[in-house]
């Protein structure tokens, strides 16, 4: 895996559904490419549902990115813990762009673009 990672707007909108509920749909994505990883796509905070989010205790830290925040999906089918992060304050320069963004899941919630 190399070590490289790049941040650039995510081409076309982009929804994320969870327990048949659209949770964010954003045409502001960013897209997070990191070594040999699949993309991640970010979303603005200002495209996501945030009353459906709650923050959880648990975090991770990474080296480029800082340390991430987790949280959980309430749904009508229940909720779906730390299915979604953030790096509330990326700890460097090229990190920066996905401040202000939250990622999600895809084996926990359906991210795609339409």
């Amino acid at each position: 895996m190399t070590n490289t990672m790049s941040i650039r707007p995510a081409s076309g909108k982009y929804v994320v559904r969870a327990g048949g509920a659209i949770v964010a749909e954003s045409a502001a994505a960013l897209e997070l490419n990191e070594g040999d990883l699949p993309a991640v796509i970010y979303f603005p905070r200002e495209d996501i549902a945030m009353a459906l989010l709650e923050k959880t205790q648990s975090t991770t830290k990474c080296p480029k990115k800082g340390m991430a925040s987790y949280y959980a999906i309430s749904t009508a089918s229940g909720q779906i813990d730390d299915a979604a992060w953030s790096y509330e304050d990326p700890k460097t320069d090229e990190a920066q762009a996905i401040k202000g963004h939250i990622a999600f899941f895809t084996d926990r919630v359906t991210v795609e673009r339409i």
